[in-house]
């Protein structure tokens, strides 16, 4: 039986797990600052980010962008809402479907947040290639680990 201080993989350092988790705690709390001056959590500005690249999305197309689903975004559009950023509509097609569309105030936020990504990277203190390497590298991580399940 393994002395349990020889048990270097079970070590919490050594965790690829931990260092992803304790990196997206610390990139959240980058973004914090930041986007409390737009009135948005984290969740509700990558919500935001879909619609400004493709506003008029159903509800089911956000969830698959956010690898979530379509009940837990529910709350975060309802508040988005409430704060007129976009508007929900039921397809006239099919009235199950539920369309999201950006109001106004919703499209004008989206220079508002023009400068959050470089305020990002300056806190990495790394290069834009040394980031771009890293987001490629995790993007294929996800989907090497989507695709095993």
């Amino acid at each position: 039986m393994a002395d349990a201080s020889t048990c270097s993989e079970l070590e919490l350092d050594n965790q690829l797990c931990f260092a992803l988790y304790s990196t997206s705690l610390m990139m959240t709390k980058v973004y914090k600052p930041l986007l409390k001056e737009l009135g948005l959590t984290y969740p509700q500005y990558l919500a935001m980010l879909v619609l400004w690249q493709e506003d008029g999305i159903t509800v089911s197309t956000l969830s698959k962008r956010l690898l979530t689903d379509p009940g837990s975004v529910t709350p975060l559009l309802k508040r988005l809402e409430a704060d007129q950023l976009l508007r929900r509509q039921r397809s006239q097609q099919d009235e199950r479907v539920v369309e999201l569309f950006l109001t106004d105030r919703g499209r004008a936020m989206r220079e508002q947040a023009r400068h959050i990504p470089s305020c990002v990277i300056n806190a990495s203190e790394q290069s834009i290639e040394t980031l771009t390497r890293l987001k490629d590298d995790l993007v294929e991580l996800r989907d090497k680990l989507q695709h095993s399940q």
